[in-house]
């Protein structure tokens, strides 16, 4: 049994621009990656993306292949995807849960939230072998911080699923608790491989890592007024009954049409009445 999420019913008060601005750059970097050559493209990775043996180690590239420091490439990794699969579930996950994350803590706390918790991803993957030769590249470790914000934030929030029983599909509703909660949990169900060297090329350790971090900073990040783990709103009930395709379709209408309600509105001067500013302003 498998279920893939495919959006959550949890509005908010503006337009996420970073999190449409991180999937625009993710899209185009790797169109970029998808013109290149086999050579160049292979060449690109190393280049770019995060190598813990040239970052850690005294190992380097040839000074003409050289693009950015050593160290930059734990940022520059982020934007680097390995395949359509890789940027597409990437993608989807930021697009459902980013939203709200970016809402709770504002736009520039976003960016410094979404980067430290790449790098702590990146990091966490390297500790088990610093001298790995591979490249390390995707926002999955920035993504799953995200997905540990949103967990300690919203665990009530319904989020729509496709559940797959070997041949058999039904759309539901689940708790973000669960959906999120299972997420990582086959992420540390999987982090044996990562030690092994088994891992198919999926950074385990580096999904760990991001979630943790994500976890560990939204207390600080988010907005004063924000509380954690929905307090203050009533508890929700799920059924558990399966979901028919036309109503999921409608839905997904309705999501798009308030979200350019929202983006009308936005556009519209604001009143003198200010929204509670956090700790960072």
């Amino acid at each position: 049994m498998l279920f893939f999420p495919l959006f959550d019913e949890n509005s908010t008060s503006r337009r996420p621009l970073i999190v449409w601005m991180v999937m625009a750059t993710c899209i185009i970097v790797f169109f970029w990656q998808q013109s290149l050559d086999d050579v160049p493209a292979r060449l690109a990775l190393y280049q770019l993306g995060f190598v813990p043996t040239i970052v850690f180690q005294s190992d380097t590239l040839p000074t003409r292949l050289i693009l950015v420091p050593a160290w930059t490439t734990i940022i520059t990794s982020m934007f680097l995807h390995g395949g359509w699969l890789h940027l597409g579930g990437n993608m989807l996950y930021l697009w459902i849960f980013g939203d709200n994350v970016e809402d709770a803590m504002g736009r520039f706390r976003f960016i410094l939230f979404f980067l430290l918790c790449g790098i702590a991803a990146a990091l966490a993957q390297a500790a088990i072998n610093p001298s790995s030769s591979i490249p390390m590249v995707g926002a999955s470790g920035g993504i799953a911080g995200v997905l540990g914000a949103y967990l300690i934030l919203h665990p009530k929030a319904a989020v729509r699923c496709l559940l797959v029983i070997i041949v058999f599909f039904r759309f539901i509703n689940l708790p973000a608790w669960l959906v999120l909660g299972g997420w990582i949990g086959l992420q540390f169900a999987a982090a044996p491989q990562a030690f092994q060297g088994t891992g198919g090329g999926v950074a385990y350790m580096a999904h760990i890592g991001g979630f943790v971090a994500g976890v560990v900073l939204i207390p600080f990040f988010k907005k004063r007024h924000i509380s954690l783990f929905d307090r203050g709103q009533l508890p929700k009930t799920w059924s558990g009954q399966p979901i028919s395709f036309s109503e999921v379709k409608q839905e997904a209408r309705e999501r798009f049409r308030r979200s350019a309600q929202q983006a009308a509105r936005s556009s519209v001067p604001p009143s003198n009445q200010k929204p509670p500013k956090g700790p960072w302003g």
